[in-house]
């Protein structure tokens, strides 16, 4: 098996700093909440390369290989997941919410560390007002250590949390699209309506095309 995660260490080592990748899960749902993780491995050994060889853009890991590195990440590395709820990122928008996520996250990482750090953020964003460097890493996920495991933990909460709605309103079976407007979403919400975890904000486009949200037996639209 090809070690990934050797150039992706090496990457970070490369800046010769105290490096905090961030990296966010959930933008493009209808439903359910955005999430964020920011990674610090503060002890990065031949071991934990080894361990994490298949550490990756989580995009590009299955569920079971996500899942495998999960615990793996989290056992070595000084971490926080952070979640933005969809009344929030209604208010504020999904950008907006995304970037707040990454900043709470790294704030709380940021304060378990007593040297300077640098934070590399996924995208081509900077966090607002955040009070520590920072530098964004275009594809940061598939070149960064540290952003590719916020990457993994950031995923794997968010599909844990959205098997958790699915049990609550199951006939949209997030267990499976993890929220995204797939044909199989959008039938459905044609035919319930909304939950309380959908984002309406989201759905503009399809209600535009047929009758209007209001035409629909919401359950507790916010």
């Amino acid at each position: 098996m090809q070690n990934t995660s050797e150039h992706l260490f090496e990457f970070d080592k490369n800046f010769n700093k105290i490096i905090i990748g961030t990296d966010e899960a959930g933008r493009g749902p209808g439903a359910g909440g955005v999430f964020a993780a920011a990674v610090y491995f503060n002890d990065v050994t031949e071991g934990l390369i080894k361990d994490l060889a298949i550490l990756n853009d989580s995009k590009k890991l299955t569920p079971k290989k996500r899942d495998s590195i999960y615990d793996i990440i989290k056992k070595n590395s000084i971490n926080e997941i952070v979640c933005i709820e969809v009344e929030e990122i209604e208010r504020i928008n999904i950008l907006n919410s995304s970037l707040k996520a990454m900043k709470l996250a790294c704030d709380a990482v940021n304060t378990k560390i007593s040297l300077e750090t640098l934070t590399l953020v996924d995208g081509n964003k900077l966090i607002k007002n955040y009070i520590y460097p920072q530098q964004y890493i275009i594809k940061g996920d598939s070149k960064s250590a540290s952003i590719a495991g916020a990457s993994i933990l950031a995923k794997v909460t968010r599909d844990r949390y959205m098997e958790k709605l699915d049990e609550e309103y199951p006939m949209y079976n997030w267990k499976k699209n993890a929220g995204y407007l797939t044909a199989e979403h959008l039938k459905a919400i044609d035919k319930y309506g909304l939950s309380p975890y959908h984002r309406p904000s989201f759905l503009k486009k399809h209600f535009e095309t047929g009758a209007s949200i209001g035409d629909y037996n919401q359950m507790s639209l916010i």
